[in-house]
């Protein structure tokens, strides 16, 4: 097994950084972490997946959707954070078509800890489909700091290929 040392990381980062100096672009270019795996049999061994919080924020437009209750939804609104309330949730019906849309509009979600058992009841089985169950927010916490909290954690999982890319940063 081969190890990344600290040196070569930090030239590699070095010369990502003069690189778009010298050349700058007009969008903005994300830096991806790629990790592949020697001696690893998925068929034997077992795959994972997790989440791993990063120092800073590697996806500042991410688009997060805050499902709460009349408390959370003020602080989200005063925030400038998108919100639904019970009864925004309860008007979707469990229509399939409608919560697949709004899955897919947003890129997670945070839901108070009251509404949490109530999901599933309200919106079906849509947003656990497109693996964004929503995150669990409390009455104590402070709202702008979960929110970036949530931007700055990435997932990683490995599947049948023995490679893994997460984004780091851009």
């Amino acid at each position: 097994m081969s190890k990344l040392s600290i040196d070569n990381l930090k030239k590699g980062i070095q010369q990502i950084l003069e690189g778009s100096k010298e050349k700058p672009r007009k969008f903005l270019e994300t830096v991806e972490l790629q990790i592949g795996l020697k001696d690893y049999d998925t068929q034997r061994d077992k795959r994972f997946a997790g989440t791993i919080k990063l120092p800073h924020v590697p996806r500042p437009r991410m688009k997060i959707c805050v499902l709460g209750d009349a408390v959370h939804c003020e602080a989200a609104q005063r925030s400038g954070i998108p919100f639904k309330s019970v009864e925004d949730l309860k008007k979707l019906n469990k229509n399939k078509k409608m919560v697949k849309k709004l899955a897919l509009s947003f890129d997670a979600f945070l839901a108070s800890q009251v509404l949490i058992p109530q999901i599933p009841r309200l919106l079906g089985p849509g947003l656990n489909k497109a693996g964004k169950f929503p995150g669990l927010i409390q009455h104590t916490d402070n709202l702008e700091n979960k929110v970036t909290e949530l931007r700055s954690n990435v997932k990683f999982q490995l599947k049948k290929v023995l490679c893994m890319g997460v984004a780091v940063g851009n």
